[in-house]
C-alpha cells in the first residue's frame, strides 16, 4: 500500500516517543486523540518511576497489568546492590580452561551483577520459573531496603534469612507477588540479550495470560515470536472439576526484529518422505508449480513462462481447475536447476489437459535440511523423560521434581539461526537440564555454545530423596549433573568432539569484598577508622577481589586468567582476557605493596586497564611515579586504584 506524503516537517514528538519506546517499552500505552485516531502515548507516571531512585507516588495500583507492587518492582530492579560473586575452585570443573559458568545465589541479585558485563551478549535465555499453582514457592523479595541503606548495611538479608515462601492463594497476593517476581527478573534479562537473541519461558495455564502481558510490556508486542504447546505425557487436574491439563507451554519473545528464525531437525516421519536417491543422496520432490496462496499468473507474472518437457512439448504452469498459474522460480533459476539435474518430470493424468500431461518437480535433498517449526510440538517425549534422564545419570530416583527433558531445550536452541556459538543463560537452573542440553548439542554439531546457570542456594527438604542422597542444596544437584553429563559426553565423543567444553566455573553470590567504609566514608569519623585503613575485608582472597573488579570493569567472568610474577620477582599480577586483537582487557596488581621497579614491565603489556590496590601505594610520590611510567610506556592504558 502506498503511503501518502505528509508534506510537512516531521513531528518531533513522535520521534521522541519512539525513542522512549525502545528504551522503556513498558512506558508506552495507547490513547484515542481528538480526531478519534489511536496513537502511542507515554505513561509519564511509569516513566517517572523508571528514572527515579525512590518510590514515586502516583495513581492507585490495582491488579491487571497494574498489579499491586508494580512500581516497587521497577524500583527494586533498578536499585544498585553492593554484592559480588566469589569463585569456588573446589566446586568447579576445569576452572582455568572452561568458559561455562555456574552461579549460586538469588537470581535477582545475580542478574544485577551480570547486567553491565553481559549487556547485549546473551544469544538465548531459557527459564522454567515457578508456575504459581498455589503450593509452589516464590522468591521473597519483600526484604528490599532503601538503596542507600542497602549499601550502608552491605546488603544483608532479612533477619531470618528467608528467601523462599509458599505463595498460597489465601495470602491475598496470589498473582501480584508472582508478577513482581517475574517482572523484575525479565526486565534485567532483556537487556542482556543480543539484538538477534530470544527468550523462551516454560509456563502452564495458571499464569500464561499474565506472563504474556508483562513480556509484551518488557520486550514489546512486535517481538512476540509465538507460543509453543508441548504434550507433557501426563494429565494433571483430574481430581478437580476442570479439564485435565496434558500440555505445557513455552512463551517465546525476541529482543528485536533482527531475530532470524532457525529451522529444526526433521522428524522420522519427515525423513520417510525422502524415498528417492541419486549420487548426491536421498531426496524428495516438490511441484515446480507454485501452490497455495498467490499462485495465479497475475500474482507473479514473471514466473509464468514456457519450459520444455521430455517429449519436446511446451509446458506452462496450470492450476488444478485449469487456470493460469506460475512457477516457483524465475526462468534463469530454472535453467540452473536443469543444468544441475534438479528437475524430475512425471507424466500424469490431468483433467484440464484432457488426459496425460507432463508435470515438472524439483528435487530436495535430505542432507543438511531442516524444517520450519510450528507451535505444536508432539514429537518429543513428555516430562517423564526428563525424570528418567536425571535418574539414569545420577543413579537416584526423585532427587529433583519435574526436570525438563533435554531434547526440548535442544530443540528450542535450534529456533535461533546460527546458534552454534553464543551464550545461553538459564537463571532458574534447577537440576541444570539446560547445561546438559547445551553440552549435548555441542557434542552433536561441533558447536561452541557457552552456558551460564544461576540457581538459588535453596535447601532440600530433610525428608526428600535428594537430602538422603547427600544433596543438602539444589545447586549441589545441578553441579553434579553437569559433572556426570560432561564425563558421559566426553567418553562418547572422544573422536568427534575432542575440544568439547564440559567444565564450569562456580561462582557464589556474597556480600561485597569491600568494607562498609568503602561505600559510605562520610558515615565514619577519624576515631572510627582505627583498623579500617584497608578497604578490603580480611577474609577475602586476591581472587575474590579480582572477580569483583572484573564485574566492575565489565570483563566476561569466563575470561582466561593468568597469574604472573615480574622478572625481578617482586610483583605478582593477574592478566585477564584478550580483546582478540592482542590487547589485554585487564591487569590487576593486588599485592599489599606496589613495586615501582616492576611497574614498567606491567605498563609495557599495553593493557586496556590496570588496577592497583590503593593501600599498596605507600605515598603520593609513588603514585606520581606510577602514572609517569604509564604515560611513557602505555599512555592509552587506564590506570585505576581500588
Amino acid at each position: 500500500m502506498m503511503e501518502k506524503l505528509k508534506m510537512q516537517s516531521p513531528n518531533l514528538v513522535d520521534g521522541n516517543v519512539e525513542k522512549i519506546a525502545k528504551l522503556f517499552p513498558n512506558c508506552i500505552t495507547e490513547a484515542r486523540g481528538e480526531n478519534g485516531e489511536v496513537t502511542k502515548k507515554v505513561d509519564f507516571d511509569l516513566l517517572h518511576q523508571e528514572l527515579s531512585a525512590v518510590l514515586v507516588e502516583g495513581k492507585d495500583e490495582r491488579y491487571r497489568i497494574d498489579w499491586a507492587g508494580k512500581r516497587q518492582a521497577i524500583l527494586t530492579a533498578n536499585s544498585p546492590i553492593a554484592k559480588t560473586l566469589r569463585p569456588a575452585r573446589d566446586e568447579s570443573v576445569n576452572f582455568d580452561a572452561t568458559e561455562n559458568l555456574y552461579i549460586e545465589g538469588d537470581n535477582l541479585d545475580v542478574l544485577k551483577l551480570l547486567h553491565n558485563t553481559y549487556l547485549g551478549k546473551v544469544k538465548m535465555i531459557y527459564i522454567d520459573p515457578p508456575y504459581n499453582t498455589g503450593n509452589d514457592f516464590v522468591y521473597n523479595d519483600d526484604f528490599a531496603e532503601d538503596a542507600a541503606e542497602y549499601l550502608l548495611q552491605s546488603n544483608q538479608k532479612d533477619e531470618q534469612g528467608i528467601r523462599l515462601e509458599a505463595n498460597q492463594e489465601t495470602s491475598g497476593r496470589f498473582h501480584s507477588k508472582w508478577l513482581s517476581l517475574m517482572y523484575m527478573r525479565l526486565k534485567l534479562a532483556k537487556d542482556m540479550l543480543t539484538e538477534d537473541g530470544a527468550i523462551f519461558i516454560s509456563i502452564d495455564d495458571h499464569e500464561l495470560d499474565n506472563l504474556k502481558r508483562i513480556c509484551s510490556e518488557i520486550f514489546g508486542k512486535d517481538n512476540y515470536l509465538g507460543l509453543i504447546a508441548r504434550a507433557t505425557g501426563t494429565t494433571t487436574g483430574q481430581d478437580a472439576n476442570i479439564l485435565g491439563n496434558s500440555l505445557d507451554y513455552c512463551l517465546c519473545y525476541t529482543k528485536s526484529q533482527n531475530f532470524q528464525l532457525g529451522g529444526i531437525e526433521m522428524s522420522e516421519d519427515d525423513i520417510k518422505r525422502f524415498n528417492m536417491s541419486d549420487e548426491k543422496g536421498l531426496y524428495s520432490i516438490l511441484q515446480l508449480r507454485k501452490t497455495g496462496t498467490n499462485d495465479r499468473r497475475e500474482d507473479r507474472p514473471n514466473m509464468h513462462y514456457e519450459i520444455t518437457a521430455p517429449d519436446g512439448s511446451k509446458a506452462l504452469p496450470v492450476g488444478p481447475t485449469g487456470y493460469e498459474s506460475c512457477w516457483r522460480v524465475g526462468k534463469s533459476t530454472y535453467q540452473e536447476l536443469v543444468k544441475d539435474d534438479m528437475i524430475v518430470w512425471k507424466e500424469m493424468d490431468r483433467e484440464y489437459a484432457g488426459g496425460k500431461a507432463w508435470i515438472p518437480y524439483v528435487k530436495y535433498y535430505l542432507e543438511g535440511r531442516t524444517k520450519k517449526p510450528s507451535n505444536l510440538w508432539t514429537d518429543l517425549d513428555g516430562n517423564k523423560k526428563g525424570s528418567i534422564e536425571l535418574k539414569d545419570l545420577m543413579g537416584e530416583k526423585n532427587i529433583f521434581s519435574n526436570p525438563k527433558p533435554t531434547q526440548f531445550i535442544m530443540k528450542l536452541a535450534q529456533l535461533i539461526a546460527d546458534t552454534k556459538d553464543g551464550i545461553i543463560l538459564d537463571f532458574f537452573s534447577g537440576s541444570a537440564s539446560t547445561a546438559d542440553a547445551i553440552m549435548q548439542l555441542n557434542a552433536r554439531d561441533g558447536g561452541t555454545r557457552k552456558f551460564i546457570m544461576v540457581q538459588l542456594d535453596e535447601k532440600t527438604d530433610p525428608a526428600s530423596e535428594a537430602y538422603k542422597a547427600g544433596y543438602k542444596l539444589i545447586p549441589q544437584i545441578g553441579r553434579e549433573r553437569i559433572r556426570r553429563a560432561g564425563k558421559k559426553l566426553a567418553n562418547a565423543n572422544k573422536m568427534t568432539a575432542p575440544n568439547l567444553d564440559i567444565g564450569f566455573r562456580t561462582l557464589k553470590l556474597a556480600d561485597s569484598n569491600m568494607r562498609d567504609v568503602f561505600y559510605n566514608p562520610k558515615a565514619y569519623d577519624q576515631g572510627m577508622l582505627t583498623g579500617l585503613d584497608k578497604s578490603i575485608k580480611d577474609d577475602r582472597t586476591a581472587e575474590d577481589v579480582l572477580f569483583q573488579i572484573m564485574l566492575d570493569k565489565g570483563v566476561l567472568l569466563s575470561s582466561k586468567i593468568e597469574k604472573r610474577t615480574t622478572t625481578n620477582g617482586k610483583q605478582t599480577y593477574y592478566i585477564v582476557g584478550d580483546t582478540g586483537f592482542g590487547i589485554i582487557d585487564l591487569v590487576c596488581v593486588l599485592d599489599k605493596e606496589v613495586n615501582t621497579e616492576a611497574v614498567k614491565e606491567i605498563a609495557k603489556l599495553g593493557s586496556e586497564c590496570v588496577v592497583f590496590l590503593d593501600s599498596g601505594i605507600k605515598d603520593g610520590a609513588t603514585r606520581t611515579n606510577i602514572q609517569q611510567i604509564f604515560d611513557t610506556y602505555s599512555p592509552k592504558t587506564k590506570v585505576e586504584v581500588l
